[in-house]
């Protein structure tokens, strides 16, 4: 189109709806960061008129994403009307599956938690573990309060390898190959799924909700049967070319050590994992980590046991610092419940194995979630998923209300 040429009116229209789309989604955006605010700080805030921003608050009114709160401070004038985000809106599910249990939980769109369930798997087989998952899920949907939106969607974090059409292509410790899971939940449940690694789940649980919040170099070592890191470098999510980073509990650690699951050798979470320690356990009558976290107050040799966990620990967390040189490291998921035991040990090998450069600002810290960063961080997900669809106008059409 040459200069000065008229431009025509479904061209107008075009670009007037994806103007607004995108002011509507900046609006959203700073109620769901700063408020309470009122229309005239969100104006100031966004750089958008006054008229503009009261035309989109009230249509985020209407479709029962912000609610008025009541009076704010005057500044001279009359009393402004402060908004909220409206939390209640709708809900999430989110789902923390592991090797021996599922923990799921209920969200309202804040991430808080309304409800939570917890039950063991005694086997792992996909035709066993999928109607456990399914009955767990079912259970948390049914305890949702009405709402307009609903279940916005279901997050599920797996101790493995997820591709981006939601299945899970390698969990070792499940002994799972090419399950397709986002595609079973959803023809299930008919609402939007996501599928991703355990760990990524739990960065972005601590990076919202717990030990992470502003941290911009952060890594988040997942503790459990076995071993998995979520890494978040400039605030964002790591995931690699692929898709599939974050596999650090299969590094080798032992050259021609014991054989893994994953086909390798040596690898870390054969040392440092709730399995390993549960192996060096058994032989003491100990079959579970609540009955080791029970015995180690008066048992010396489980002490012992918890000390070589956190030894091993250190050495690999010692890798991280001088890889990735992060400010912090978390340790997260059910290995955080024997801090008590497995810090010093943890720290001080740390210590000696970094490079000094590198552990000089790093933090080491435990979950500030414990064993609920994963569940929390899948909820969170399928929670920004629904906010991505709104700010980009996917649930403009009433249908969805």
């Amino acid at each position: 189109m040459q200069t000065g040429e008229p431009t025509s009116d479904n061209e107008i229209d075009r670009r007037s709806g994806d103007d607004q789309k995108i002011n509507t989604a900046i609006v959203l955006e700073a109620v769901l960061k700063d408020a309470p605010l009122s229309r005239a700080q969100i104006s100031e805030r966004t750089g958008l008129n006054k008229a503009t921003v009261s035309s989109l608050v009230q249509q985020l009114i209407d479709r029962h994403l912000v609610i008025e709160i009541g009076h704010g401070e005057s500044s001279g004038g009359r009393k402004p009307v402060m908004l909220l985000f409206n939390a209640q809106a709708g809900h999430a599910v989110g789902i923390d599956l592991g090797v021996n249990y599922i923990r799921g939980v209920l969200t309202d769109l804040d991430g808080a938690v309304l409800h939570e369930r917890v039950s063991s798997l005694k086997r792992r087989d996909p035709d066993h573990v999928l109607p456990e998952l399914a009955s767990c899920i079912e259970y948390l949907i049914a305890r949702a309060p009405d709402s307009p939106y609903g279940i916005v969607g279901i997050g599920i974090g797996v101790p493995g390898i997820v591709d981006d059409r939601g299945t899970v292509l390698l969990a070792p410790n499940l002994e799972w190959r090419n399950v397709p899971l986002r595609e079973w939940a959803e023809e299930r449940f008919a609402l939007p799924v996501a599928i991703d690694n355990e760990a990524n789940a739990g960065a972005l649980g601590e990076q919202k909700y717990g030990a992470g919040r502003n941290v911009a170099h952060q890594i988040y070592v997942s503790v459990g049967i076995g071993i998995g890191t979520g890494i978040i470098l400039n605030k964002e999510l790591y995931k690699g070319a692929s898709g599939f980073s974050g596999e650090l509990g299969h590094l080798s650690i032992e050259l021609d050590g014991k054989p893994c699951r994953c086909g390798s050798r040596g690898c870390w979470e054969l040392y440092a994992s709730e399995m390993a320690l549960l192996e060096r356990a058994a032989p003491l009558g100990y079959e579970d980590l609540d009955a080791l976290l029970n015995a180690a107050e008066q048992d010396g040799r489980v002490q012992q046991l918890f000390r070589e966990t956190g030894t091993f620990l250190g050495a690999g967390i010692a890798s991280i610092a001088n890889v990735f040189n992060p400010d912090l490291v978390i340790i997260g998921n059910r290995m955080s419940k024997a801090q008590r035991w497995i810090e010093e040990a943890m720290r001080e090998e740390a210590a000696k194995r970094a490079l000094p450069y590198h552990r000089e600002r790093m933090r080491i810290q435990f979950a500030e979630l414990e064993d609920r960063s994963a569940v929390r961080g899948a909820a969170n997900d399928a929670i920004s998923r629904f906010f991505a669809k709104v700010k980009s106008g996917r649930y403009d059409d009433s249908a969805n209300l």
